[in-house]
């Protein structure tokens, strides 16, 4: 659910509704509104979100589950550690 996502990745880049908010020219209440559920956000702020947080605009909607990592300024061997972590998670949950 967009709510949901909307929070956690708000929540794992330590924001306060109230700065999530001033970041997208809108107020603190339209944030909580969104992750409440009660409102969702316009294709508008659904771009601006997927850029602010790094992530497709399917993945906000819920239409298909992936991500994208920013691998600037990363070595090539600290890039495929990130790719075998993922890979572990991913064969855990298959578990």
């Amino acid at each position: 659910m967009i709510a949901d996502k909307i929070k956690l990745l708000r929540e794992r880049n330590e924001w306060t509704q109230t700065e999530l908010a001033k970041k997208l020219g809108i107020t603190r209440s339209g944030v909580n509104a969104w992750e409440m559920g009660i409102s969702i956000p316009s294709t508008q702020y659904i771009v601006e979100l997927s850029l602010l947080f790094n992530v497709s605009a399917d993945f906000l909607l819920g239409i298909k589950n992936t991500a994208s990592v920013p691998v600037d300024g990363l070595t090539d061997k600290e890039i495929v550690s990130i790719m075998e972590i993922i890979a572990c998670y991913k064969e855990n949950k298959m578990k």
